[in-house]
């Protein structure tokens, strides 16, 4: 199973965390703050980060900016229930989806095994690859290149622009992408949708202003046109 790095400055978020992950099998590292969690992180490559953006030192938002820069990681950031903006910026940084606290651990549980799951590349047409203009795609290695250049895809990046380009020209619409990349239902806020959309285009479309592959439908959701 894979290893879990929980980082919090509470210790009874930690605690709680940390059990409930360990009951599902997965090993755990734990970081009450930013700079305890660099150090972990230089020191091995755990397979998904639990990350509060609320730290002393290195916050959040700086440490989730420094795993970006050097690893493709999952992070499932935690947020305070006011705290839009930041969890907007954590999903610009790169992080691939966050839980609002006061949160059931049953729930965060359950989306480490989503990401992690998806991260893994098990699943359907996992020897497929998929072509559009200039983006390949491969599914059985998780890489994707534009003009034979590789693209720095996140693991929630690479999730939905596979659904997507798996059923070209298919509208769907945010909950129905939250249901079917993310593997839940989605609750009140569907903006973690339209940010990976706005990352995916920046790297896939040579005008993200003006895209010609990865489209919005207005009042429906989104297409991907080959």
């Amino acid at each position: 199973m894979s290893t879990v790095l929980v980082v919090d400055d509470e210790p009874i978020v930690r605690e709680v965390v940390v059990s409930y992950l360990r009951r599902e099998g997965y090993r755990t590292l734990e970081a009450g703050d930013g700079h305890e969690a660099r150090r972990l992180l230089e020191q091995g490559d755990p397979g998904l980060v639990v990350l509060d953006l609320m730290l002393p030192g290195i916050d959040g938002l700086q440490l989730c900016r420094w795993i970006r820069s050097r690893s493709d990681v999952p992070v499932i950031m935690l947020t305070a229930r006011g705290e839009e903006t930041d969890r907007i910026v954590g999903l610009e940084l790169g992080a691939d989806d966050y839980v609002t606290k006061p949160f059931s651990p049953r729930e965060l549980a359950a989306r480490v095994r989503a990401v992690l799951r998806r991260a893994d590349g098990t699943g359907e047409g996992a020897e497929r690859r998929l072509e559009f203009g200039d983006v390949t795609i491969e599914a059985s290695t998780r890489e994707a290149t534009k003009d034979g250049s590789p693209l720095a895809l996140t693991a929630r990046e690479f999730d939905l622009l596979w659904f997507l380009a798996s059923h070209p020209r298919r509208v769907f619409s945010r909950e129905q992408l939250m249901d079917r990349v993310w593997g839940y239902a989605a609750a009140v806020d569907t903006g973690t949708v339209t940010v990976h959309v706005r990352r995916l285009r920046a790297k896939i479309e040579r005008d993200p202003s003006r895209p010609a592959h990865l489209q919005t439908v207005w009042g429906v959701g989104y297409r991907l046109v080959p």
